[in-house]
């Protein structure tokens, strides 16, 4: 099966790097629109969210179909998501407040949709440094623990879209949506006809 291939995970990290290729694209020909920072801005937190959602699903994925190998791209897909997260974050830090610290804050502060979005960029941040054998190895049973956060953060960047968007919320409704599939799988797992139950895993 092409998930246990050697070639599998080469194909996954160029379909995941496709997202920037567009942007760097658009942005050399014209493509972003009247607003180039504002859809830079929102493309990545798009892309954040779906990254996110489809890391998340991977487990539900293998107990479904009970091919084990989907968990092969999990740590990869993670670590894309705190990749887009991360350029959304620079884009708005760089281009709304000009590295400026004290700007940041006062946005922060005074608008509750940024609020959000902060609070989950930095809870991203532990999950991606922990992200490697060694420190998985060095927590123990606390690198689950810590890792359960990706819930947490799931709800908040889904509420930070929702909160940001001002008349359409049919795509934020409908990440909504899965979020909390996928939240409800977290309770009790789906499986797949005759599939026997086992321990439930991020």
């Amino acid at each position: 099966m092409w998930l246990k291939s050697a070639w599998s995970k080469p194909v996954v990290h160029l379909l995941c790097l496709l997202p920037l290729a567009g942007l760097v694209w658009a942005g050399f020909n014209d493509g972003l629109g009247a607003n180039p920072v504002e859809k830079l801005t929102h493309e990545t937190g798009d892309w954040t969210l779906r990254f996110l959602l489809i890391t998340l699903s991977l487990t539900p994925l293998r107990q479904w179909t009970g091919q084990a190998s989907w968990i092969r791209f999990r740590r990869m897909l993670g670590l894309y998501t705190f990749f887009y997260v991360s350029c959304h974050f620079l884009i708005w830090f760089v281009a709304d407040h000009s590295l400026d610290p004290g700007s940041m804050i006062e946005d922060i502060v005074k608008r509750p949709y940024i609020t959000l979005g902060f609070s989950a960029f930095l809870l991203m941040v532990p999950l991606a440094i922990t992200s490697n054998q060694a420190m998985i190895r060095r927590l123990g049973r606390k690198w689950k623990t810590l890792h359960r956060l990706v819930y947490l953060i799931i709800l908040l960047g889904v509420l930070h879209f929702l909160w940001l968007v001002k008349a359409d919320y049919l795509e934020p409704g409908i990440y909504a949506i899965i979020a909390l599939i996928l939240l409800a799988h977290r309770i009790g797992p789906i499986k797949r006809p005759g599939a026997r139950s086992s321990p439930v895993t991020r």
